[in-house]
Order: structure tokens, then sequence, then C-alpha cells
């Protein structure tokens, strides 16, 4: 059977909600009832489609164009019985896909790890008893009680709430929980707001509630984000779409210059495996062998140097794509903030106060306000009525902090937590109070009433009473002074303090007194009715990380917008985006999510572009949101620690999570962790970015001159039917031994100056932009003069086309030191100490050492008589070494004319 509900059950009442879902409050369903429904709507689990397998997940690693040229060629040397070149070209193209498939594998477990959040137990009704049952046995209309420390089991409309309070931040994002209410709602009532709703995966802090099951599985708040997920196509990221359009781009050129170079030599009457031997060898000679191999050596070295920066990326080519990134979308709880109410602001005995320190640590002071920023504490003795505020916060509190370790936590609600701290910085402990003054009885907080009153036994019997403003204020009669004494209370000038705390974004109680008679042990609402003494005010805020602070401003120095996507309320959104420099100018552009919704495609890409704050957002306008600034163009990383934070993480360019304090799913969702949950850690992580695509743009402009200078080579011989002035065998020598040994070195380069001051690259900025092709060709066309010129030279000179060709070779290495050192930071230190723009020069031992084993290498290549064999080599006289080193002199101004070719 189907039940017939609508989409939105917070706009029903109560009745009409049991009455379509066909249940009864005081009874639940009945067994059979329970079995049909079991048949029609299935286990409360999320469930997901199995991933690909995983051979069909290697097999795609091949699925690139610069593979299939590798692959055709191996093969193709191969049919021809080059089996040395063929078993190299093809470990080359196995290395690559076992690279690309240990990376992807990484990113699997994102649905599973939604999945757990709905595992456990719930407590319901069925056939007028009590049951304890795992969650996913609920079916829609189970009577399900909660109560304090409860996880809601499954999306529920409530039917009864006893000062029900519950934490939605993993879905929402609200930092305080939220207190529920009955009756129904409007229709568009955003996910934050629906009061009388408790969904699935949200934990109960405070109270006591009855609700009816309105979804299980996946169509719960928590399921659609499953849904949503698995709907996904995983973005690659700027490097990855690079190297796409770069391999397509070079397989026309491969393809139509290896197809010229058959043709040409088979029309002048060459032999068809001669031929194909020479097509080869300009395939595998344009084909740059060793940059995949030196891509992935230096992503990995900027993941190692990120991991010692507390990053830890999971996907290798997110270390480039945050270093693109052109917007930061942060969640505000718990990544921008501390996730910790905290009181910054007292008004007590018509004094302002200041505190200090952060989170639920006692460690802070309390000052004046005026001198706050003196830093020494402006009074010796505690004022009375700073004493009697704090108290009151104090005792009227059911919860408590908990210390362990360095670190402090609050069991119980947050805002408590923070009023307890706030006592505990003067040196006034919960339990000594109690001890002092214990408490004989209570009024818990209700919503009709807006406050708790707290009954206290001790010197003088008091009650405490701490609650909304607008509920206290009218009920007190006096205010106290520092002397102690009550004056007449003034409700007005309350209100102005009260007005110029909530413009600054802090949540404001009020406190509240009054002495009873030794003899009464109890108290009810109506000893609150007037009478009260005004005791003070406490405002509070998640604060914003300090460091935070700082690492937006970094974010924006180096021209990357951050932008806050929240769950939370605006005022307080728009408070910390004040605090944190998040804005336009001078201005905070806000948005709320009821806005958004009623946005077309064209508005919603304005807002997003135009917005800085975005508040009481859905998980669904997330994910929006972060479309819509992907389609303006932008490189977007997102930063988030809920499970609401998971569908926008696996959209954006680059996911980051908080990996000590963010959910499983979220960090199963991103790209990188931030291992200190440090927004920070952000800054260090775009540098390192920057500098492994800087690094990756070095090791391009080094490699693929070498490559256009063989090409040319070879095509130019076959044209004029001369003998190859270099062999595939050598090619392979040049294009993967000697390559990556002096390209390596170029990823362990530190970051160039001011290289944070920079704006972010344009992300439809192509791999080979117009300069550096520029510089490719000019250093091509040398190398192209060397190689034939040497070669030719020689072996008109000796006859000896060994060494014409060994020498050749030789020739081009010495010239590409020069070229290595123009490319290299070290390189360009030398010259601005030389020229005496500054006086020290770089430090490079890596690229130092790469020079070393590179020469050590080409000695043995021409002197050791195997190598000789193996690559048809002849070993070089001294007189012929100093030969092969004359060609670095004219590299020197090729180097220096690159350079201003492509800065």
């Amino acid at each position: 059977m189907a039940l017939s509900l609508p989409p939105s059950c917070h706009e029903l009442s109560e009745a009409n909600t049991l009455q379509a879902l066909q249940s009864n409050a005081e009874s639940g369903l009945s067994p059979e009832e329970v079995a049909r429904r079991y048949e029609a709507y299935g286990w409360n689990e999320l469930t997901f489609k199995g991933g690909k397998p995983a051979w069909f997940r290697f097999l795609l690693q091949f699925h690139q164009p610069l593979l299939y040229i590798l692959i055709i060629a191996g093969t193709v040397k191969a049919f021809l019985g080059s089996w040395t070149n063929a078993w190299v070209i093809w470990g080359v193209t196995l290395i690559n896909a076992i690279i690309g498939y240990v990376q992807e594998a990484k990113a699997e477990g994102a649905i599973a790890s939604l999945a757990k959040a709905v595992t456990t137990e719930a407590t319901v009704l069925r056939d007028g008893s009590t049951l304890r049952i795992p969650s996913k046995d609920l079916v829609p209309g189970d009577v399900v009680l909660l109560t304090s420390g409860d996880k809601v089991p499954a999306d529920l409309r409530l039917l009864k709430v006893r000062n029900l309070q519950v934490d939605e931040s993993a879905l929402t994002g609200e930092a305080v929980p939220v207190e529920k209410a009955l009756g129904t709602l409007a229709p568009e009532t955003p996910l934050g707001d629906r009061l009388n709703m408790a969904y699935a995966g949200s934990f109960v802090t405070f109270g006591q509630g009855k609700g009816v099951v309105v979804a299980t599985a996946n169509r719960t708040e928590i399921g659609q984000i499953s849904q949503s997920m698995e709907r996904q196509v995983s973005l690659t990221t700027p490097l990855t779409r690079k190297f796409t359009k770069f391999s397509h781009s070079l397989l026309y050129v491969i393809l139509t210059l290896a197809t010229l170079t058959f043709a040409i030599g088979w029309g002048r009457g060459g032999a068809i495996a001669d031929m194909f031997e020479a097509a080869v060898a300009l395939a595998v000679s344009a084909i740059p062998e060793g940059l995949p191999a030196v891509v992935t050596i230096t992503l990995a070295i900027g993941v190692h140097r990120m991991a010692s920066r507390n990053a830890i990326i999971r996907k290798l080519p997110a270390v480039e794509a945050l270093g693109s990134a052109t917007v930061v979308c942060s969640d505000k709880t718990g990544t921008l903030t501390e996730n910790q109410m905290t009181v910054q602001a007292i008004y007590a005995g018509d004094v302002h106060y200041k505190v200090s320190g952060g989170g639920y640590s006692p460690k802070g002071e309390i000052y004046l306000a005026a001198t706050a920023e003196d830093g020494e504490a402006s009074f010796e003795d505690l004022p009375l009525a700073l004493a009697e505020c704090l108290t009151a916060g104090l005792l009227c509190n059911d919860s408590q902090l908990q210390q362990k370790g360095e670190d402090w936590s609050v069991m119980g609600d947050p805002t408590e937590g923070a009023l307890i701290t706030a006592a505990a910085k003067v040196g006034l402990s919960q339990s000594g109070e109690l001890t002092n003054r214990p408490r004989l009885d209570s009024i818990p907080f209700e919503s009709e009433y807006q406050y708790m009153a707290t009954l206290h036994d001790g010197p003088d019997r008091m009650i405490y009473v701490k609650g909304s403003v607008e509920s206290l204020l009218g009920r007190c009669e006096t205010m106290l002074t520092d002397a102690g004494e009550a004056i007449a209370f003034d409700p007005v000038a309350v209100e102005q303090v009260v007005d110029q705390m909530a413009s600054k974004g802090l949540r404001v109680l009020a406190f509240a007194g009054k002495s009873v008679n030794t003899h009464q042990h109890s108290v009810d609402h109506g000893d609150l009715t007037t009478g009260l003494v005004f005791l003070g005010l406490q405002g509070m805020i998640d604060p914003p990380r300090p460091e935070a602070i700082a690492a937006v401003h970094a974010c924006q120095t180096a021209g990357i917008q951050v932008k806050m996507i929240t769950g939370d309320h605006i005022a307080t959104a728009k408070a910390i985006a004040k605090r944190m420099g998040i804005q336009t100018g001078d201005e905070v552009i806000a948005f709320e999510g009821h806005e958004l919704e009623q946005m077309d495609t064209s508005q919603l890409a304005q807002a997003a572009e135009d917005g800085s704050v975005f508040a009481r957002v859905a998980p669904a306008q997330k994910l929006a949101l972060v479309e819509a600034l992907q389609a303006k163009g932008n490189i977007v990383a997102m930063t988030g620690d809920g499970v609401n934070d998971a569908p926008a993480l696996k959209q954006a360019d680059i996911g980051i999570a908080m990996g000590k304090g963010g959910t499983e799913v979220a960090r199963e969702s991103a790209d990188m962790l931030l291992t200190d949950d440090n927004f920070a850690s952000i800054e260090a992580a775009v540098e390192e970015g920057r500098t492994v695509y800087q690094n990756l743009r070095k090791a391009i402009a080094f490699l693929l001159p070498v490559n256009g200078g063989e090409s040319m080579t070879i095509l130019i011989s076959v044209l004029l039917a001369r003998e190859l002035p270099i062999l595939s065998l050598q090619v392979l020598w040049l294009n993967m031994i000697n390559s990556i040994t002096m390209t390596v070195p170029l990823a362990f380069e530190a970051k160039s100056p001011g290289i944070m001051q920079l704006p972010p690259r344009n992300p439809n900025e192509p791999l080979i932009t117009a300069k550096l092709l520029r510089r490719i060709l000019t250093v091509s066309l040398f190398n192209w003069i060397l190689i034939f010129g040497i070669f030719e030279w020689i072996e008109t000179t000796t006859g000896n086309i060994p060494l014409a060709r060994t020498m050749a070779i030789q020739a081009l290495v010495a010239a590409r030191i020069i070229y290595l050192l123009s490319v290299s930071q070290l390189g360009r230190s030398l010259i601005a100490y030389i020229s005496g723009k500054t006086k020290t020069i770089t430090h490079a031992p890596f690229l130092l050492m790469g020079i070393v084993i590179a020469v050590a290498l080409q000695i043995a290549f021409s002197q050791w008589g195997l190598m000789n064999q193996l690559f048809r080599t002849a070993p070089l006289s001294w007189g012929q070494w100093l030969i092969c080193f004359i060609p670095m002199l004219p590299m020197i101004p090729v180097a220096i004319a690159a350079n201003r070719l492509d800065p």
C-alpha cells in the first residue's frame, strides 16, 4: 500500500498528518500494518547504486589520447620486432594507468558514510507498547519517542514537544540547537525554520518529544543529499582539462606528421618496414614520454609539502586546482568559526564589560569595555552586579563543561556552556556555587514563557532567571548596582544596550533574580510575574577563528573571492562576515535561502557573483550556488565539515573538509582535508598549489623543446632522404631518462617571491599559452639546428654515423643544462646576483644534484661498452667532448631570448 502524503508535512496539522499516514498517536501501528508497509517502503536505510567494477575503472584509465598514441606506438614497435622499445612504451602507459586508478579509488566512500549517518536505534509505539528497535525497521506512520541524547532516526512530523531542542547543525549549519514547536507552517518555510519537524541524522540536545515518521531511507532530507551526490558527475580539475585539450591537439599533430613521414619516404621508394620505423620514431620523438611521470612526481611533491602544512590531498590534481581557485565558498559553522558559543559582552550595574578568550576554555578575563584594549583588568574586586549576573547564568543552567586534555567541550546546550565559561573566567565554578547555593526547584525553559528559572538555598533563598530580553524586562522593577543597591529600572535604556549588542550579531540573554522567603521550597510562574531585580545582559556569538580572519585576508590579497554559504541566521552570518572582512567594499551583500529560491538561473548566477554571504541556505541551494559560480567560469573551492556540505564538496572543483572536527561524510567527499581544522591552512594550500602549477609550467617549457627539436630533425631527415641523426631508442633515452633526471628537480623549486600577490590565472587560459608556445618553438628550432648540424658535420668529416649520433645527443644535453638553469630560480638568481640586484643566490641542492646525475648518466651513455651496444653509441675522446660543450655558449642568448618571450 502507498500512502498519499504532500511533499512537505510541515504544512499539515498534527491531526491531518496522522490521518494521511493512517496512524494513531497513542498506540502507533499494529504489527500487521508494519509488515504491509515494509513491503511498500522497504528498510529505513540509504540505498545506492554499486560503483563500476574495479577492472572497468582500471580500463578507463587508458581512455586518454596521449595513452592511445603510446599504446599504438608500442604495438607498432612490437610488430617491427623492437621489443625493448615496445616494453618501455607500454611500461610508461601502464604506470600512468595505475597511478590514475589508485587516486580515483579513494573517492568512493562518500555514499557509504551517508548510510552510516542514519544507522541508529529508535523508541517507537507499536500496538500500544513502547519498543526499542533498529532504525532500519521504521516505516512511515511509526510513532517515535524522542528524548535528550537521541539521534533522530527518520524524518518526523512532531506531535508533542516538551522543551525539545534539536541540534541540526550537520544538516542545516545552524550552530545553536533549535527549539521545536507544534503548529502548521507555510509551504515555503526553509528547512532550518521548520520547527514542527525533526530530521534524520540530527540530535536531541534537550527535552522530550513525540513524532510520526513521514519519510524513511532515501526519501528523508539526508537521503535526498545522498541521491543528489549519486547524480553528480565528478568535474575534472583545470589541470586535467588542459592536459586533455593539449593531448587532443598533440594527437592530431603527431598523426599528421607520422603519416606524412611514412608517405614521403614510401613515395621515394623506401622500404615499408623502414618507413614504419621512421614514422614510429617521429611519433615517439613528438610524444613527451617523460611528461606524465614528471607531472605525477611534481604533484606528489606538492602533496608532501601540503601535508607538512596540515593539508592532506586525496586526489593529485587537486593540488593545482586549489592554486587556480578564483572563489572559496566556506561554510560558517565550524569552518570560519570556533563552533563554540562564546560570551563576548556583558552589561551589569549600568557598566559595559568585554570578555576575552574563545570557545569553552576558561582561559580569559573580563574587562571594563573602555579599557579592554589596554590588556589589563580594570577592577581588583569583582563588582557585585557583575558577580550576580554571572552567578545567575552559572546556576540557572542544566549543562556542564568537560575537559579532555587541552580541549574543552560542553555536555548540553552550547549557550549554557558559554555562560559557565564566562563565570569561570572570574573564578566562579559551577560545582562550588551549587555547593553554596544548592538547587531546590526549577522551571524548565518553555517557548511560551521564553525563560528558565531555578530556586536556590543559601544565605538568601534566591530565584535566578535567564531568558529572552522581551520575556524578562517587563517583569523587572529594579536593577542591581555595583554597590549592591536596588534602584529604579529603566527598560528603555536597557533596550538601547540590547540593540547595540544585537547590531554586532550577538545573541543577547537577560538575567534577573528575586529574593524569596526561606520557607519557600518551589518556584512557579506566578513567582516571576513581577518584582524581579534586573541583574544584567550577556551577549554571545560563535566567534570567528583569529587565524581564519588572516587567512581570508590573504586569500583576498591573492585575488580569491571568499564567500560564506551557511544555514545560519542572516544577522549572525553578516556580523561574522563583517568581522572577517568577507564583504564587497564596505558592504556585506547577503541573500537568504528563500530569496534564492525565487530566482531564475540568470538571477541566481548574478546573485552568486555579487553576494558575499548566503544565509539560511538549504543543501540543494549550496550545490546550486557552486554550480552557478562555475557557470560564470570560476574555479570553485568549497570548504565544509557537515553532512549538508557533502554534495557541494563533491561538485566543487576542489572540496576542502575538516579532517579533525568534520563529519565522515564531508571528509570522504572532499579532495583535501585540513588536519588542524584551520581555515588558515587554506592559504598555505593555495600557495603550494600555485607553486606546483608554476613548476609544472617550467617542466613543460623545459621538456617540449627537446621533443620539438627531435621531431623536426627526423622529419627533415626523411624529407632530405638522409640518415636519421637520432634513433628511436636514443629518443626514448632522451625523453625518459635524461628528461626526467633533469626535470624532476624543478618540482622541488620553492615558491617564487610575490606568488601570493598575483591574481588567479584565467581559468580558460590554455596549458600552452601563446607566450609559452613562442618559447617552445624558439628553443625547438635551436635544438633542431644543434642536432642536425652536429650530426651532419661529424658524419661528413668522419663517416662514423654512431659517433655523429652520439656527439649530437651529448651536445644537445650540454645545451639543455644551460636552458635548465634559465628556467629555474637558481639561474635567475645567478643573473640577479651578477647584475647586483641581489646579494644572495637561491639554494637549489636538488637542481644541482639532478645536473650531476644527468652528466654521470650521459658519460655512461657514450663511454660504457654495454650502453654502446644497447643504444648504438660510440665512446668520445677528450677533444670530441670539448666540441659537445661548445653549443652551451650559443644557448645562453637563446635562453635569454626565450625568457623575454615568456617571463
